[in-house]
């Protein structure tokens, strides 16, 4: 590894610990599903944006949303990549989400990303990508 690279890597610190763990205690109680807890993790003017732009101001919105396009759903996370900021931290947690389909039809396998930006230990923004919108297509023999 050149000095060059080895600059350019970030030592994990406490304030890069304190928002993953905050970030991970947040998803886990997005999955019970548990928003008015989940919403003590984010600030009150949290921005959250969810797979095809829609945007939410509270956990409530985005466990609404799940509500119709779900009977139920669960994230595997696999992996909390920190990256530290002026001021913040951007937290990503990578996996796939497992469940099943309101018809009775369980899922497994659907890649997730979700990027967190974290100041003053809280989330003040959200963005959330899956392949649900894939699946669902394919669920009605549409090749896009």
């Amino acid at each position: 590894m050149t000095p060059q690279s080895q600059a350019a890597l970030a030592a994990a610190t406490d304030e890069t610990a304190e928002a993953a763990g905050l970030v991970e205690r947040f998803l886990v109680a997005s999955m019970v599903p548990d928003p008015e807890t989940a919403g003590t993790f984010m600030s009150d003017d949290v921005a959250i944006t969810f797979t095809g732009g829609r945007k939410f101001k509270h956990p409530r919105d985005a466990t609404a949303f799940n509500a119709m396009r779900y009977k139920w759903v669960k994230k595997k996370m696999e992996r909390t990549d920190v990256s530290p900021g002026n001021g913040e931290t951007i937290v990503y947690n990578t996996g796939t989400l497992y469940g099943e389909w309101h018809d009775g039809t369980p899922f497994e396998g659907n890649r997730y990303v979700d990027r967190f930006v974290v100041r003053g230990g809280k989330i003040v923004k959200m963005d959330v990508w899956n392949d649900s919108a894939e699946r669902i297509l394919v669920r009605m023999d549409i090749e896009a």
